[in-house]
């Protein structure tokens, strides 16, 4: 029962994955169940082998010899058929991938590969992929060969097709991707026939005249709605996470310098009080002092009198003998207590 599950998970993961993809021809049911039908004269010549792949785990080899004609038509040929039907108007996505072998034909002649072919009976298609030379080649029938590349050997190489259906010039169109690059821009062009759907071949299919053994390899082969189905989407690279690696601790805050302590502040010196201000030595003032009473003679000269009052007989001035002395020691008196001053102050 396990199995089982793993098996139908298998199965339907690749639809539930891609669901605008309409066909899938890339051969990974490991044989030729996908396509409609085949046109070959053996079984050998269309062979689902594991070995050279492009993708998964088939791939289909695909090999005509001179004679090769099952359908009895011109050429030979050894082709697989999916009835597409595509219908005017319709617009697809083809992607599949081709590796010629190395000893592929070098011929002036058409080898064809891939093709879209008309539903009617006669005539050369309308799309095809083919080999002349050293050429791969794309032709429209209407408008003859519309891109052109070197033939490599030995190599896969991918197509991406995309193909607007139309009998109109005007409407139908086609682009193609070689290897991942656009080597065709838009091209407007008939890309069918009036009254006719188109279906498509894909094998070897070339003209009688080639001798040598042709032999042509194919895988992968999608039909899709969208772009996005034959062009995944590749989401961009995130831009590379740089691992700083863990913080380095710088440690604990560092703390500031200690503030120094000056102390209280300095007191400034105390201001001596120099006392008042010395006063220059003035000129010494002698306090002539409360006049001292000589007595009657005192040696001052008293206002005159008025001869009508007083002694009319008093005489004023100094005698020698009285006031004269006593006015001497006054004045040294005075002199001493101006000098006691100074030594005081």
């Amino acid at each position: 029962m396990k199995a089982l599950h793993l098996w139908l998970v298998a199965c339907l993961l690749p639809s539930l994955a891609a669901a605008e993809i309409v066909w899938r021809g890339d051969f990974e049911t490991g044989n030729r169940s996908q396509y409609s039908t085949e046109q070959m004269v053996s079984s050998d010549r269309l062979q689902v082998v594991t070995s050279p792949v492009a993708e998964g785990k088939y791939a289909l080899k695909a090999t005509v010899k001179q004679g090769d004609d099952p359908i009895n038509s011109s050429g030979n040929r050894n082709e697989l058929v999916y009835l597409s039907n595509e219908k005017v108007g319709s617009e697809y996505w083809y992607r599949w991938k081709v590796m010629f072998a190395n000893d592929f034909p070098s011929v002036d002649a058409w080898q064809l590969f891939t093709q879209w072919h008309h539903d009617g009976c006669c005539g050369s298609p309308p799309v095809e992929f083919f080999v002349k030379g050293e050429l791969i080649r794309l032709t429209l029938n209407d408008s003859g060969t519309v891109w052109s590349t070197a033939l490599k050997r030995g190599a896969w190489q991918e197509f991406i097709f995309h193909v607007k259906w139309s009998p109109d010039a005007s409407v139908g169109y086609v682009e193609l991707w070689l290897n991942g690059t656009q080597v065709l821009k838009k091209t407007y062009a008939k890309t069918m026939f009036s009254g006719q759907n188109n279906y498509l071949k894909l094998g070897l299919y070339r003209a009688d005249t080639v001798k040598p053994v042709g032999v042509v390899y194919h895988d992968g082969m999608i039909q899709a709605t969208k772009r996005e189905d034959v062009f995944p989407v590749v989401k961009p690279d995130p831009e590379p996470v740089v691992d700083a690696g863990t913080p380095v601790d710088a440690g604990s805050p560092k703390d500031p310098d200690p503030v120094v302590d000056a102390g209280s502040p300095v007191d400034p010196e105390p201001v001596v009080d120099a006392g008042s201000p010395v006063d220059p030595d003035p000129e010494p003032v002698v306090d002539a002092g409360t006049p001292v009473d000589a007595g009657t003679n005192t040696g001052v000269k008293p206002a005159p009198l008025d001869e009508s009052e007083g002694d009319a007989n008093f005489q004023g001035g100094c005698s020698a003998t009285s006031g004269g002395s006593l006015a001497a020691f006054s004045l040294l008196g005075l002199l001493g207590l101006a000098r006691a001053r100074r030594r005081r102050s």
